[in-house]
């Protein structure tokens, strides 16, 4: 039995039978055996489309037809509009998309119902039905392509990091976890990624770190660079060798991030997550704190030093059932032993 409550997956054959099963008294939990649906669904459906009166499927469809209509409306380049007859009369000039989006924006500077942009005029071209109008339109554009380019032609148009180091050159050693003092890191983004936390994790013992971002603009290159600096500056020397990262355009300064605190920047590949594990999951760890959609500019830094400090005395199965402060301590410990000697 289908248990969808979303009464807007009825068909209209299933409106005409639920007017004919209404006439005859059945009960809201007969009519939704009858049609396989959910009783919700049923009751939802003549609550809706026939308050206080008789359900009928005929006006049962037109008030659903008209909640659809308004909670939908049409794009600017709808085919019926006025906007899509002006953009349809200067391709057939052979202006171009782009031509006609400025020529838009300098004719009508007030009125934005009347301003698109050029990708816009191009989505509304390929999106139309295959038929005469569709290959007017095309016929109109310069290279008459059958098929919409994409715009990236296959590389970033934001930008690349300058001077990033591959993660495959990283040293072998951050990848066995055989030396403390690698790190991993990400930004954790809160509501309509307007406010973000840093999350740092180091790889052997797992210890969490988590950075409170000046607001506005949280991710900005410039606020990122100087809280992750203070961060991890105020960690030992010892405990700070290298630095995973994603290809987050937060960290454009990775170079003076090394500068600042001897830390070796290294990226990911793109879109491979897989390559900072241990910082993703311990970022789930986070969100138990830090849910999605939460407004994360009104924490402080003590409140976000309390709930690593929580996470951090959780025992690990990984670890040996040891927690990551315990782990982090006997690395810190090992690694200031080892300098000594050498010194």
């Amino acid at each position: 039995m289908k248990t969808t409550s979303n009464y807007q997956h009825l068909q209209p054959e299933d409106r005409v039978t639920i007017a004919s099963l209404c006439q005859q008294g059945l009960s809201i939990r007969a009519m939704a055996r009858m049609l396989k649906r959910a009783p919700s669904t049923v009751s939802r459906e003549i609550a809706r489309n026939a308050p206080g009166a008789p359900y009928t499927s005929k006006f049962a469809q037109q008030r659903c037809d008209r909640r659809r209509h308004f909670a939908r409306p049409a794009p600017k380049l709808h085919v019926d509009g006025p906007l899509f007859a002006i953009v349809a009369t200067q391709l057939k000039l052979f202006w171009s998309p782009e031509q006609i989006a400025l020529w838009l924006a300098r004719r009508y500077p007030e009125d934005h119902t009347h301003r698109v942009s050029h990708e816009t005029i191009y989505n509304a071209i390929y999106a139309q039905p295959r038929g005469e109008l569709r290959k007017d339109l095309i016929a109109c554009l310069r290279h008459e392509r059958a098929t919409r380019m994409p715009r990236t032609r296959g590389t970033d148009r934001r930008g690349q990091i300058p001077d990033m180091l591959s993660i495959h050159v990283r040293p072998p050693e951050v990848e066995d976890r055989l030396f403390p003092g690698h790190w991993e890191g990400d930004l954790i983004k809160g509501a309509a990624n307007a406010s973000a936390v840093g999350s740092l994790v180091e790889r052997t013992s797992r210890l969490l770190i988590l950075v409170k971002l000046p607001h506005p603009k949280p991710s900005s290159s410039v606020h990122v660079l100087q809280a992750f600096t203070d961060k991890l500056n105020a960690i030992a020397q010892p405990m700070r060798q290298t630095l995973t990262y994603d290809r987050g355009r937060e960290m454009m300064q990775h170079k003076q991030l090394s500068e600042n605190t001897g830390i070796k920047v290294y990226f990911c590949d793109p879109y491979s997550p897989w390559q900072r594990g241990t910082n993703e999951n311990t970022n789930g760890l986070v969100r138990q704190y830090l849910p999605k959609g939460t407004d994360l500019s009104g924490y402080s830094q003590e409140q976000l030093d309390a709930i690593a400090d929580q996470i951090n005395m959780r025992p690990r199965k990984t670890l040996g059932v040891r927690c990551p402060l315990e782990v982090y301590r006997e690395c810190l410990l090992n690694a200031s032993l080892q300098s000594n000697t050498i010194h």
